[in-house]
């Protein structure tokens, strides 16, 4: 079992829910709510779905790294 305990942590993890959505958007599925929209929103990021998710696994293999 994983504890998610800290901020940047809980943060992370729902950063990666959000690409794994947006990939899912990529392949045509649809939901409720889209994903795409709530990362432009909440994170600033420009373009289309596939380039913000370019942008995304960016900034998570920098995090990786560092």
């Amino acid at each position: 079992m994983i504890i998610l305990d800290t901020p940047e942590q809980i943060d992370m993890a729902r950063f990666l829910t959000l690409r794994s959505a947006l990939k899912l958007e990529c392949l045509g599925m649809r939901g409720r709510s889209s994903a795409y929209a709530i990362v432009k929103s909440e994170y600033g990021f420009k373009g289309t779905k596939k380039s913000v998710l370019q942008q995304m696994e960016q900034i998570i293999k920098e995090f990786k790294e560092g």
